[in-house]
């Protein structure tokens, strides 16, 4: 008996050993490349950062002192950027929808035991890979070349990714639900959508909802960035004021807080609802066990 413990625990401690020393050929191999990768841009850049690193907050200096040089502009200026903002949420909102309703329909059709066409399954997984491999800022690019500036391309580039993101964690979440209303479902006749709607989706909602209210503080962030490539919102503000230069930095001082200021209230906001999901869910889940 002592005999076999000591091979199990020599066994043990060789496979950790085995673990810890591939993990340090991989962190070896990681930082190799890293400074490779950097090695290349520092030249391609004819070594142009560590002349620049020494001046790297002198941007940020100059536009704190501007904006609070003309301070009393500030609030003039947020309420001329008050339609952008706007926008931009408008932008987030709805990729958010559409991601939010793709992935729920892309989740269903790629979990296993829920999926109506179970061999398709690996096909739709690797659609919701493709979908969250793509950046936003790339699709932005194609569409706004194909179809012009504005908030059109933003929101179909947000929602193509929102898709692929949400439907992987949808996904997730249904192959924990429960199958026993779906099989009692199925016992007195209903079809794939009603074990799914009265079967699944109450399971799943709360998840689902908190995980879409996370992704829309995403999506924020996401359509003001895509408004420096022409995507519209107060990103496309930003840009303007940065590139008028000094004389504008207060206006983009100012759109940095709104942008800031929104990106907090929204944050918290969908805290405090994300929060109050899950508590509800694990209060149904012990009134159930109950």
């Amino acid at each position: 008996m002592t005999a076999s413990a000591d091979r199990i625990s020599a066994a043990y401690q060789a496979q950790l050993a085995r673990r810890r020393s591939y993990g340090t050929v991989l962190w070896a191999i990681f930082i190799a490349l890293m400074v490779a990768g950097f090695g290349m841009a520092d030249a391609r850049n004819a070594g142009g950062f560590w002349q620049g690193l020494p001046a790297i907050a002198d941007y940020p200096a100059q536009l704190i002192a501007e904006a609070w040089a003309k301070a009393a502009n500030l609030p003039g200026h947020m309420w001329r950027a008050l339609p952008a903002l706007v926008e931009t949420l408008n932008i987030a909102a709805a990729s958010t929808l559409i991601g939010a309703l793709g992935g729920g329909i892309m989740a269903l059709l790629a979990t296993p035991g829920l999926a109506p066409w179970p061999r398709m399954v690996p096909v739709f997984r690797r659609l919701l890979d493709i979908c969250r491999a793509i950046p936003e800022l790339v699709i932005a690019l194609v569409l706004i070349f194909v179809l012009g500036g504005g908030p059109v391309p933003a929101v179909i580039a947000i929602a193509f990714h929102t898709t692929g993101a949400l439907g992987k964690l949808f996904s997730e979440v249904a192959e924990n639900a429960s199958l026993k209303p779906v099989e009692g479902l199925e016992s007195v006749g209903a079809g794939w959508l009603q074990r799914v709607w009265f079967g699944i989706l109450p399971q799943v909602a709360p998840n689902w909802a908190s995980y879409a209210m996370l992704r829309f503080e995403i999506n924020i962030r996401a359509s003001a960035i895509l408004g420096f490539v022409g995507a519209g919102g107060i990103g496309y503000e930003l840009r303007n004021a940065i590139s008028w230069g000094q004389g504008r930095y207060d206006a983009a001082a100012a759109i940095f807080i709104l942008l800031f200021a929104t990106i907090v209230l929204f944050d918290q906001l969908t805290s405090v609802a994300r929060q109050r999901l899950v508590r509800g869910q694990e209060q149904g889940e012990a009134g159930g066990r109950i």
